[in-house]
Formats: structure tokens, sequence, C-alpha cells
């Protein structure tokens, strides 16, 4: 081989390789945490969802939504968070929640909640979901504050949904 092609060849393969420890990366939180501890509900199918908080003391959490972020935050209110991710609607990575463009409310119910809030990395993203299914774009503030207003209304909705699924009625079916 000329050193042309051993330098593709070594390119191609460092490549590769850094792109398979992103992918890693991102889902290792999953493999850290397989299910949220509020509720129970599997992370990797709600992948789109899911939220990572880490925190000063280098612990982590690892829950399936917002819904259960804002738990998760309530609870441990002496903890400081040093960062805050989500997974992006579309792509399932884990992007910066206070960075992510969100999307409020539209037709498209939430995960734990009956009011939707999603994230996206990309504002053109959360627009385009906009034109797709409604809502409203804003930011992580507003959205966490939304998930406290919430709050009520959502766990006697999960109430009521589990009081239904214990009696052979279905139940809590979430589709992306």
């Amino acid at each position: 081989m000329n050193r042309k092609k051993v330098a593709v060849a070594l390119a191609a393969a460092v490549v590769f390789g850094v792109l398979a420890m992103v992918a890693f990366a991102q889902q290792s939180d999953i493999t850290q945490s397989p299910s949220c501890k509020y509720c129970g509900m599997d992370r990797q199918k709600f992948d789109f969802s899911r939220m990572l908080i880490q925190y000063d003391d280098g612990t982590s959490m690892g829950v399936c939504s917002l819904h259960c972020a804002a738990v998760e935050l309530a609870l441990n209110i002496d903890k400081t968070p040093t960062a805050i991710k989500v997974g992006d609607f579309g792509t399932k990575n884990l992007v910066d929640a206070e960075k992510a463009s969100w999307v409020l409310g539209g037709t498209k119910p939430g995960v734990m909640t009956k009011r939707g809030k999603w994230a996206f990395e990309k504002k053109e993203d959360a627009e385009a979901f906009i034109k797709a299914n409604g809502g409203a774009l804003t930011s992580f503030d507003d959205v966490i504050k939304a998930a406290y207003t919430d709050m009520y209304e959502d766990t006697k909705m999960i109430r009521d949904k589990r009081k239904m699924m214990k009696q052979g009625h279905g139940g809590m079916e979430h589709k992306h």
C-alpha cells in the first residue's frame, strides 16, 4: 500500500472510531438507567423524551421525560444540577436541555403528561414540528414551569391509566 492509501484508511478508521464513541456515549445513559426510577418506563423506548440530570456531587439520574425530571429536581432540592440533557425528539441524541428549542402543547400527546413538551437541538426542527403538530416554541424555563403547573393533572391522569391497566383495559401507550 502506498502512503496515501494508508493515510486515507487511517483517517477513515479514526472517523469511524469517533462516531462509534459518540453513539455509545449517547446511549450509555440508557445502559446506566434502563428504566425510569419514578414511573418504571423503558428509557430506550422513550429515547426521544428521556432526560439525564448530572449533579455537582458526581451523581446523575436518568428519567423518561420532563415530567419525571421535574419530580427528580423537586425531590433533590439540595443537589445542584451541573447539566440537564434531553433526548432530541427527532435524532434521539442527548442535547443540552437549557439550549434546546422546546415545543409546548400541540396535538401530539406528551410522555407522562397531557400537554406535550418536546425538545429539539435545532430551532428549524422545532418549527417544522409545530407546523405539523401545533404548539408553541419556547424555552426550557417555560417548559419546566409548565411541567410543575401540569403536575397535579398529569399525576391524576397517570393514576387513572394505571388503574385501568390493572383492571385489564389497556393504558399507557405512547407512540412516537
